[in-house]
């Protein structure tokens, strides 16, 4: 959607939120929301799989005023029971999103039979915070290969990274998962799913003069700055700012 301007905001002060309670989790996502809202978005993407499966039970939009919002859960799923041939489907996210059994519940309501396991990878977001990234890398690939034990032995032929740092670490799963497992990454589908609801509600921008792209976070700019060239590499239309919420 190279049309578009985005407004971001990364709670960086109160990460991570997948090792905090469904209330904690609730509470900080309608913050992060009225925010965004104040910026008078015309969609809203719930980027963390964290806050998306605590979207399932709690009305966080409930009269936020935005029509057009998404998480990133269902179509990850969809494009999960797409790709699997043998039934068997693997989910890793953080303690919470595993807690939630979410995956388990779509997965299962678009294939009764499929066969899903799941693993809690606690350490894999503050790898990616620190830059543990490469494809080399002797402690990621450590922490990975045990994460990823039952799920290979499970024989899985698709895996679900349901957290969105995960994509970072794709070439290491993909290397211990092995080339006949489909990896699905919950934010490209969810990208995919915003370009095609605008497009059906023709509220793609058709503007064609400059664009922004404004990220916000709740604690050093420094450190987040750092993050967003892992993410985004460097862009001259990037704006980068800190905020209270």
């Amino acid at each position: 959607m190279p049309s578009e301007s985005f407004v971001y905001l990364g709670d960086t002060a109160r990460v991570p939120y997948g090792t905090k309670s469904r209330d904690t989790i609730a509470l900080y996502a309608g913050q992060d929301i009225a925010f965004l809202k104040s910026h008078g978005v015309k969609m809203i993407i719930v980027a963390c799989g964290t806050v998306s499966s605590v979207m399932e039970e709690v009305p966080i939009f409930e009269g936020s005023g935005v029509s057009l919002y998404s998480g990133v859960i269902k179509h990850a799923v969809r494009a999960a029971v797409n790709a699997t041939v043998s039934g068997r489907v693997g989910v890793i996210g953080t303690p919470a999103t595993i807690r939630s059994g979410c995956y388990e519940r779509e997965l299962q309501s678009l294939l009764p039979d499929v066969k899903v396991v799941t693993k809690a990878c606690p350490l894999f977001v503050p790898l990616v915070e620190n830059g543990y990234t490469d494809r080399n890398n002797k402690v990621t690939r450590l922490v990975a290969e045990e994460y990823l034990a039952n799920i290979k032995r499970e024989k899985c032929d698709t895996l679900i990274m349901g957290c969105t740092h995960y994509p970072l670490l794709e070439q290491i799963v993909a290397d211990i998962m092995g080339d006949d497992v489909k990896l699905i990454s919950p934010g490209a589908e969810a990208a995919k799913y915003a370009a095609k609801l605008l497009k059906e509600k023709d509220l793609l921008n058709k503007d064609s003069g400059p664009k922004i792209c404004e990220l916000y976070c709740t604690d050093s700019k420094e450190l987040f700055s750092e993050n967003v060239a892992a993410f985004l590499g460097g862009s001259e239309n990037t704006r980068i700012f800190k905020c209270n919420l």
